[in-house]
């Protein structure tokens, strides 16, 4: 994108020219519109979880801007010839529960022909021009907090060679049909400094993401990191995913892990996650208020998992 001309209408406040989750396009005083859009091939066969999977990880990136769902519309790629009409219903179907709990609305779509299934969702969302939540500003002395635990990826990789049980394949489902929207909205009531959510690039990839030009260190106690049940256990197994290799080259030269820690700790920080948690940047006075909030709200996944530093050695260091 760096090579593209960059906008140069001044109600575009956030552009492509960032690494931001959405884009944000301002209507007035009070009011900005939130873009975002995503899709994603079948973690499950089952085509109403696919449908819920792919919805809620479409609808985060608007959670991760601190925005409100509007409105929706369907990204499908489908076999036709060899996939009949009631497994796009399901994942249609699936898709419609999660835009409902988010109060938002399906207003149509885009079904092409394709080999495989995709499905995904464009996202338009409002929030206060003001109260935007960027991927970058976090402060020294800002606590970080996750709201999500990790290791989706390469659980989803294991359970095609039927090596996950079912109690930890359906704890990594539950988490992944969950919404960030109770999670975003108990954010909303505090100071937020930066914010995403953690995808494809994975806990490092992302984190780094809010580092870019930035004096500033990440400083995590890996020990803190909520990790999914089994996906530990599958990198000592020796399974992987298709990703991680290109997660660890955007970010090997930018982290660093004391003496205690092994390639299996690097492989969860660059597992790619779908519907992942948010990761954000908070005033220190404020950190014990927002967690007991979280949990009372039913978000007990949330922990706190280090603080911002000024720069040290690296930008990541995992403690």
């Amino acid at each position: 994108m760096a090579s593209l001309p960059k906008n140069i209408d001044q109600n575009v406040l956030v552009g492509f020219d960032t690494s931001d989750d959405a884009g944000v396009y301002l209507l007035n005083d009070e009011q900005a519109l939130v873009f975002t859009a995503d899709f994603i091939t079948p973690p499950v066969d089952d085509p109403y979880l696919f449908g819920q999977i792919a919805a809620a990880n479409s609808l985060s990136d608007i959670y991760a801007m601190g925005a409100k769902p509007l409105s929706c519309l369907n990204l499908v790629g489908f076999p036709s010839d060899k996939l009949g009409d009631e497994i796009l219903k399901g994942i249609i179907t699936g898709a419609l529960q999660k835009i409902a709990e988010a109060g938002a609305v399906l207003l149509g779509g885009h079904t092409t022909d394709n080999d495989e299934p995709i499905f995904g969702l464009t996202v338009t969302g409002l929030v206060h021009p003001e109260k935007i939540w960027r991927n970058t500003g976090a402060q020294p002395g800002d606590q970080l907090i996750l709201t999500k635990a990790l290791g989706s990826g390469v659980l989803f990789n294991a359970n095609l060679k039927n090596l996950v049980s079912e109690k930890a394949l359906k704890s990594c489902l539950d988490s992944l049909i969950e919404l960030n929207k109770t999670a975003a909205e108990v954010f909303a009531n505090f100071e937020i400094h930066a914010a995403t959510d953690i995808t494809g690039f994975g806990f490092a990839g992302h984190s780094l993401e809010m580092l870019p030009g930035s004096e500033l260190t990440f400083n995590i106690n890996f020990d803190e990191i909520p990790i999914m049940s089994e996906a530990r256990e599958m990198y000592e197994r020796g399974i992987t995913t298709g990703v991680n290799q290109t997660n660890r080259t955007l970010v090997e030269r930018n982290w660093s892990f004391a003496e205690r820690f092994s390639t299996i700790h690097e492989e969860l920080m660059l597992d790619p996650q779908t519907s992942g948690g948010l990761l954000v940047a908070v005033p220190e006075a404020q950190a014990d208020s927002i967690l007991k909030a979280l949990q009372d709200s039913g978000v007990t996944s949330s922990v706190r998992i280090g603080y911002v530093s000024k720069f040290s050695n690296s930008k990541l260091c995992f403690k």
